[in-house]
């Protein structure tokens, strides 16, 4: 066999019937002839001898191997013939001049040359097309599709709107109604009653459905809520006042507690799909700068309507009745509506298919744990699985502790500008302006939140900025509380410090939230990311329905004081359990996080 070989000493293989070896051939330094060609099996290869009468005649060789886009330099080799006998003659000689000719028909390729020694290794990793650290800064900062995202924004922007302002309105309205917190606690203790039993639910048949159908579907059932919602406040502002116990009786309070259970479900389902599926899907799941710059212009988004929507109503309602002020936010309601369905629409036009992509394909769906979509004939027990699996499903992710320190924060119900709070400053006399002015500040903070929170990233990391945010809000209001506990709140300026520790507190809050968000997306999986994202919210809505049961038995302004003391041991569970996992971190910790 004739033992050919190529100048590097590195390279070895087994070419049709020849090996390559370097004791048995050497190649000139001083004449070379670059043949590029793609050797393909089944390719036939020609060897001849130009002006040598003992010339070899090869017919019919087929090579065993492909070489691509390789050069290999022939010169004068030396061949040892060991035997090999051809179809015309016998002989063992040695030859000097060049018998190696490649002919092929394929198409020629860019060269790569086959360089001596220690410099192939070397050459070979410099050819490959490697981006440079600020290319790769700017690729992940680039959203993968950044215009649906643009038209993505749109549409949160006209549907937080309204639902800020309606969040703010029907506290405000049925506060109006009777001094006393019942009402109000009753209607949020059944609206997360729904929420825990439902959102697993809806969660697991929004990861078998279309994004974009189930998206304006959701939409269309919150508005058709809220306006019905806002019509039942708008028949209770007619009739004559009656005692508290006696509005839980009414038939209108029954309709409007329905109708806001099913608003505030589908605004969470909504809410889940926008920060935990279709943002990362737009701005790019590898490309964390995009994704973290579109968390943080969500986030102001929400926080920016928030502030509109308090303002506005809260300015509305001290100078109209609340009649006309409900009027004025279902005229917005069915504005907003068709805006939202036009720019949804827009948004999956401009991602170029990425939003009507399944979310797994469908013999995954059926083999995975996850069980079939829910039936007519066996709704009841496909819901019960699914409140099953979503609940296993977010007990096992690997990012369970910062999402338990999530849902902490939730039993913090007075201690932020929510529905008891609201109700809480109505019935102590307060201007409606100066409340929704201290609820547009705590948006504000939120807003300031967004950019203080990239700053905390940057110098302490992902999780210790969660962290610092935690025992900031802590901090805040522990002293928040002393201040209430010391009875001078009868006076307005105690008061007002009251409230400004609430709205410095929500710096910290809103940093947590923010932060809090990455880490989530970062540790759950695409394709369950609604699932555990409607059963953690199920699991924070529990949280919530705890203290508002508990505000239905302490339904009295005179034990709001209680009601803070436990918000604020939430708060501080928070940020013990959090800190205790960032001070024991497990291996599936150090994987995500890059310790």
């Amino acid at each position: 066999m004739a033992m050919v070989a190529v100048t590097n000493s590195r390279l070895s293989f087994n070419l049709f019937n020849f090996s390559v070896s370097r004791r048995e051939a050497f190649i000139s330094k001083q004449v070379a002839c670059g043949i590029r060609h793609r050797f393909f099996s089944s390719r036939w290869l020609n060897l001849s001898s130009p002006s040598t009468t003992n010339s070899h005649s090869f017919d019919s060789f087929k090579s065993r191997c492909s070489i691509i886009n390789t050069d290999v330099h022939f010169n004068h080799v030396i061949a040892e013939d060991e035997g090999l006998h051809s179809k015309s003659s016998d002989c063992s000689c040695t030859i000097t001049t060049p018998i190696v000719q490649l002919k092929s028909d394929v198409l020629q390729t860019e060269s790569l040359n086959i360089l001596t020694g220690d410099t192939y290794v070397d050459s070979l990793l410099t050819t490959i097309p490697v981006l440079s650290e600020e290319e790769q800064k700017a690729l992940d900062g680039t959203p993968a599709h950044p215009e649906a995202l643009y038209a993505f924004y749109a549409s949160c922007l006209a549907g937080n709107v309204v639902e800020q302002l309606w969040n703010f309105a029907w506290p405000s309205a049925i506060a109006l109604l009777h001094r006393s917190l019942l009402p109000v606690a009753v209607m949020g203790f059944f609206t997360k009653l729904v929420i825990i039993i439902g959102g697993p639910l809806v969660g697991k048949l929004m990861d078998h459905s279309p994004r974009v159908p189930s998206y304006i579907l959701l939409n269309v059932v919150q508005a058709s809520t809220q306006l019905l919602s806002a019509a039942m406040i708008i028949h209770a502002h007619t009739v004559s006042c009656t005692p508290a116990s006696s509005i839980l009786l009414r038939p209108w309070f029954a309709v409007l507690v329905l109708a806001g259970a099913i608003e505030r479900l589908s605004g969470v389902a909504l809410g889940v799909a926008m920060e935990r599926d279709w943002v990362v899907l737009l701005a790019g799941i590898n490309r964390p700068i995009a994704l973290a710059q579109a968390n943080a212009v969500l986030n102001r988004i929400d926080l920016l309507c928030e502030i509109a929507g308090t303002s506005l109503f809260g300015i509305l309602l001290s100078k109209y009745d609340p009649v006309k002020c409900l009027k004025f936010a279902a005229g917005l309601m069915m504005w907003s509506l068709p805006v939202m369905i036009a720019l949804t629409w827009l948004t999956n036009k401009l991602s170029t298919g990425v939003l009507d992509r399944a979310k797994c394909s469908q013999s995954c769906c059926m083999s995975s744990d996850e069980g079939p979509l829910p039936d007519s004939d066996n709704f009841v027990n496909t819901g019960l699985e699914a409140i099953k699996h979503g609940w296993r499903e977010y007990i096992q992710q690997p990012v369970l502790p910062a999402s338990l320190a999530f849902v902490l924060l939730y039993f913090n119900v007075v201690l932020t500008p929510g529905s008891l709070m609201t109700a809480f400053l109505t019935q102590r006399g307060l201007n409606p302006s100066i409340i929704g002015g201290f609820s547009g500040l705590c948006a504000f903070m939120g807003v300031a939140a967004t950019f203080i929170s990239a700053t905390l990233v940057r110098r302490f990391g992902i999780l210790k900025a969660g962290a610092v945010g935690l025992i900031f809000q802590a901090s805040l209001l522990t002293i928040a509380v002393a201040v209430y506990q010391s009875g001078s709140l009868a006076h307005r300026s105690p008061l007002l410090v009251f409230l400004c520790l609430i709205v410095l507190s929500r710096l910290g809050h809103m940093s947590y939230d923010i932060v809090v968000a990455q880490i989530l997306q970062t540790g759950i999986p695409s394709s369950k990311a609604n699932l555990i994202g409607t059963t953690e919210i199920s699991v924070a809505s529990l949280a919530e329905s705890l203290m508002l049961g508990v505000a239905i038995i302490a339904s009295d302004v005179s034990h709001f004081g209680f009601l803070a003391m436990l918000s604020l041991l939430s708060v501080v569970g928070a940020a013990w359990v959090f800190c205790r996992w960032l001070l024991n971190p497990t291996e599936e910790q150090r994987r995500l996080f890059l310790f």
